[in-house]
C-alpha cells in the first residue's frame, strides 16, 4: 500500500469532509429560510391583491353612507350587504369617536379647529377610514381642535 502524501493525511481528509458537510448544512438552512420568507412574501402578496379593488368599493361605500345619512332608507340594505361582502375580504372600518386623541397612525387631520376641547382632540369625522387585513389603507379624515 501506497504511504499517504502529507496533503492527503487522513486527519487533512476529514478536516475537509467537515468543511464540506458544514457548507452543505448552512446552504440547507439558507434554502429553508429562503422558503420561509418567500411563503411570508406570497401569503403577503395574496392578502393584499384585493387592495386596489377595495380603494375604488370604498367611494360607493363613502357614496352609500352619505345618502343613509340624508334618511334615504332604502340604500339601507344595498349598504348593509356591500359592507359585509367588504368585511368578509377582510376590511374593517376604523372606529372614530369625537373627543378622543388624534392618532397619525388611523387618522388624517384635515382641519385644525378651535374648540373648547382640549388641543389634539377629534372633534369631527368627514370620512371614514379602513383597515384591511390589518393593515390601514385609508386613515379617516377628521378635524382636530387647536
Amino acid at each position: 500500500m501506497e504511504e499517504l502524501k502529507k496533503e492527503e493525511q487522513p486527519s487533512d481528509l476529514e478536516n475537509k469532509c467537515n468543511e464540506y458537510l458544514n457548507g452543505w448544512r448552512r446552504a440547507q438552512a439558507d434554502l429553508a429560510n429562503y422558503k420561509k420568507d418567500e411563503a411570508k412574501r406570497f401569503e403577503d402578496l395574496i392578502k393584499f391583491s384585493n387592495e386596489k379593488l377595495i380603494l375604488d368599493l370604498l367611494n360607493v361605500l363613502d357614496s352609500f353612507e352619505l345618502s343613509l345619512k340624508s334618511k334615504a332608507m332604502e340604500l339601507n340594505p344595498i349598504f348593509t350587504q356591500l359592507e359585509s361582502l367588504l368585511k368578509s375580504r377582510g376590511l374593517e372600518k376604523i372606529k372614530v369617536e369625537i373627543n378622543t386623541n388624534f392618532d397619525p397612525n388611523f387618522h388624517e387631520a384635515i382641519l385644525n379647529v378651535d374648540s373648547e376641547l382640549s388641543s389634539g382632540l377629534i372633534v369631527e369625522e368627514f370620512k371614514s377610514g379602513y383597515i384591511l387585513s390589518g393593515k390601514v389603507i385609508r386613515p379617516s379624515q377628521v378635524s382636530i381642535s387647536k
